[in-house]
């Protein structure tokens, strides 16, 4: 029976069971059919603070080494560090995380030189099937070649200066910031970044713990931000951040202690990217962002473009586009400056910035970024998805005023609202997002698409 990856081989990354779905010498392996699809005579490896991230790494630099190819381990790391390395460096690099997910679990989140993505459509298919043939099959003697070398390298403090370089915070008024690690990746990485800078930081669960001891590493998740929203309370702080487990996202709370819309901080932030680039520039955003990104977008002079959901999505526009940025309504903030790729550090420098840079409260600033009443995503259980989806064009097509499009899923838009209905790759589910001028309106429409989808 041939080996079968697909269940670990996502569409943007590997995410399993540590050691029930893989293993070390699986690890291995992945790291030969890596330099083989990439055709890399040098790449990059970083990891973070799971238990098993340590192993699973060494295992994928030896399958690298043992072909020729000399590997440069950055050790602990959050993702977007790993990708600067690769941006900094020019070589393929893998960063051995879950993000968010639980202990037990553990992944590879793969890129080209210049952090470019690697997908299912961009090489990871291939590295699967490598893998699964030589499961089956053994893996090939490699070449008689000499072995690479594996040499380690801090690159923490010129990730920190390549980000400060982007983002002036030297005349921000002092500020009192929390924020919540989540026992992840930025308690590492934020002690570098923040010091020196006129901030006044209150840490949360700052060791490094991949056993999750206190929450879940995923600030989208309502229940896991209850603490710091108490704490920025307690402390009478004028902001809070969450980072999730591999350090890539951030998520904001005001001063008073309530959740920021993602697509408020993707106002915000490409409201200040285009300012620095003069008042022109693309912004990319998918197409379950707020309406406020692309109104914010086009009245400071830039071209919004809508994608699918998605990061090799993303990446790929702004390749293709030159985009200056780009946001997600999951908190993934892409940047030109960045190689493209995704760095919530970067964005909380650029929130930080924003708000040290005048006298009101973060809640009064994003205000103006902040537009519509939105549903937030909803997720339904579903027998047929196909169906279901039919069912929704059936009670909409043809409707006065009523457009319908299919660029992922299917975009129901009105004059004063719209929804966007999307099928899960991986569950029977159908996912919600819907948004309004007003709360009321929202509700009704999310509640009318709610019943056609659950039937």
């Amino acid at each position: 029976m041939s080996a079968d990856l697909s269940q670990l081989v996502k569409a943007y990354d590997v995410r399993g069971v540590v050691p029930d779905q893989w293993d070390e010498p699986l690890a291995e392996l992945f790291g030969a059919a890596f330099v083989q699809v990439t055709g890399a005579d040098a790449i990059v490896i970083g990891h973070d603070m799971r238990p098993s991230s340590p192993g699973l790494s060494r295992a994928f630099a030896r399958g690298a080494a043992a072909r020729g190819v000399d590997v440069t381990e950055i050790g602990l790391c959050s993702t977007d560090q790993l990708y600067y390395a690769s941006g900094a460096f020019g070589l393929p690099g893998a960063m051995f995380t879950a993000s968010h997910n639980p202990a037990q679990y553990n992944g590879i989140k793969m890129c080209r030189a210049g952090a470019a993505p690697v997908g299912q459509d961009t090489g990871l298919t291939e590295i699967r099937e490598l893998a699964e043939n030589w499961l089956d099959e053994g893996a090939p003697e490699p070449e008689p070649v000499t072995p690479g070398t594996i040499t380690q390298r801090d690159t923490l403090e010129d990730y920190a200066a390549h980000l400060l370089s982007l983002v002036d915070l030297t005349s921000v008024r002092p500020l009192k910031v929390v924020v919540d690690a989540g026992n992840g990746m930025g308690g590492h990485t934020v002690p570098t970044v923040f010091a020196g800078l006129p901030l006044t930081v209150v840490p949360m669960y700052f060791e490094l713990d991949g056993t999750f001891p206190n929450h879940e590493a995923n600030p989208l998740d309502p229940a896991n931000i209850v603490d710091l929203q108490k704490r920025v309370r307690e402390e009478g702080a004028d902001l809070g951040i969450a980072f999730d487990g591999d350090a890539d996202r951030c998520f904001v709370v005001d001063e008073n202690g309530d959740p920021v819309p993602p697509s408020a901080i993707t106002a915000l932030v490409a409201s200040r990217e285009l300012a620095r680039n003069g008042g022109s520039g693309t912004v990319i955003h998918n197409l379950i962002t707020s309406w406020s990104v692309p109104e914010v977008v086009r009245e400071q002079g830039g071209t919004p473009v809508r994608t699918r959901v998605g990061h090799s999505f993303i990446k790929a526009e702004m390749a293709r586009t030159g985009a200056i940025f780009g946001g997600e309504h999951s908190a993934h903030y892409y940047f030109k400056d960045f190689w493209n790729a995704d760095t919530g550090m970067l964005a909380a420098l650029h929130v930080l910035a924003a708000l040290g840079g005048q006298d009101g409260p973060l809640s009064a600033l994003v205000a103006q970024y902040d537009r519509y009443a939105g549903s937030g995503e909803i997720n339904s259980t579903v027998t047929d998805q196909t169906a279901r989806l039919a069912a929704i064009r059936t009670a909409y097509e043809g409707q006065e005023g009523i457009t319908l499009d299919e660029l992922d899923g299917l975009t129901v838009t009105a004059t004063d609202w719209w929804f966007n209905v999307r099928p899960s790759n991986t569950e029977p589910l159908l996912r919600l997002n819907a948004e309004a001028r007003d709360e009321a309106t929202m509700e009704k429409v999310r509640d009318e698409a709610l019943a056609i989808i659950r039937g």
